[in-house]
């Protein structure tokens, strides 16, 4: 779809923030980004959770993670140490907060989706039992496939997701989102003209957009914010 941004000012709302230079870069397209929360992530931080994380850094392990709220959480309990992990992750982001935190070459596997992470771990490793750091609300696929082969899984919840919903009252060409979470939250507040296009970050978070209304959805290539922001930019050029 063509549009002529310099003439006509191009609105998106992001239901996540994203960073200045990305905004002012649709800017300067044409295409003006609204920042809006629509979830908030919180820690984890009773004593048995911290219990199992601390534990966890002292074993030699494969770990998964599929959220960066999760390497967040489990980072806060480093203090230091640089354990013993393969670890297997979602989404450049979450990669680099790993890399970042634990080494370069700390990542041995990534992947777009949760099912192609498992399929990935299942062919490539050859662990019998994995740690999976996730939130209360993570997706059954991962789990699911890894104890299907034979994997045992012990699940650390380590952060919890909470709905922010706001009213929106101003119309927007677009729509981001990064999570089914995010999904729920805004559309318990809210309704979307049929125009509005909405970008979806992966299979799920557009299934779950489809719980809500019949709108055009475009589904990120691969898992990343700036991934999603920048196809939205394509597309409206």
């Amino acid at each position: 779809m063509k549009f002529n941004m310099q003439e006509n000012n191009i609105q998106i709302l992001s239901t996540r923030p994203l960073s200045k230079s990305l905004v002012q870069e649709a800017k300067a397209a044409g295409i003006a980004i609204d920042e809006l929360s629509f979830i908030d992530t919180e820690p984890i931080q009773d004593i048995t959770t911290q219990q199992e994380i601390e534990q966890a850094y002292l074993q030699s392990s494969t770990v998964v993670f599929t959220s960066m709220n999760a390497v967040d959480a489990v980072v806060a309990w480093q203090d230091g140490q640089q354990p013993d992990w393969v670890i297997y992750c979602m989404g450049n982001t979450t990669k680099q907060k790993l890399k970042e935190n634990f080494g370069d070459h700390s990542v041995v596997g990534t992947a777009n989706n949760a099912a192609e992470l498992a399929e990935r771990i299942t062919e490539e490793s050859d662990a019998d039992e994995v740690i999976f750091f996730c939130g209360e609300q993570r997706r059954d696929e991962l789990p699911a496939i890894l104890r299907s082969k034979g994997i045992e899984v012990q699940e650390i919840i380590v952060y919890e997701t909470i709905h922010t919903p706001h009213k929106i009252s101003k119309t927007y060409q677009a729509i981001l989102f990064y999570s089914p979470s995010a999904v729920s939250s805004f559309f318990s507040n809210n309704k979307v003209p049929a125009q509005t296009i909405l970008f979806a970050i992966g299979n799920t978070t557009a299934k779950t957009i489809q719980q809500y209304c019949n709108n055009t959805i475009i589904i990120g290539k691969s898992p990343g914010k700036e991934e999603l922001v920048r196809l939205a930019m394509e597309y409206f050029s």
